[in-house]
């Protein structure tokens, strides 16, 4: 099989680590920007906003949401997440990859 050959496509893999309370408007978020498909999953940790034990159901836990979007998706999704980083403990990261999706 060559490369050519290979079924995949430049994509964008975002990952963003936040408190569980910004879910509903990260998800809102991503569906503004024709977002389809994401994965949820509940996470712990320590950062700079202290440490997240998954404790007690949605309180002082953390989420994380992956999904694959274009490079230009990703450009306006990471700008809206800024503004959020501010209120809440929130990090979000972006890998190149290449998708079937």
């Amino acid at each position: 099989m060559s490369h050519s050959d290979i079924p995949v496509e430049p994509a964008v893999l975002i990952t963003i680590i936040g408190e569980t309370v910004l879910q509903d408007r990260i998800v809102r978020l991503l569906k503004s920007h024709n977002v389809t498909g994401y994965t949820i999953s509940q996470v712990q940790g320590e950062g700079g906003h202290g440490r997240r034990l998954s404790d007690i159901s949605g309180y002082n836990t953390n989420i994380q949401i992956k999904t694959i979007v274009s490079l230009e998706i990703s450009d306006a999704l990471l700008c809206a997440l800024k503004e959020e980083q501010g209120k809440h403990g929130l990090v979000a990261f972006r890998h190149p990859i290449e998708a079937f999706y």
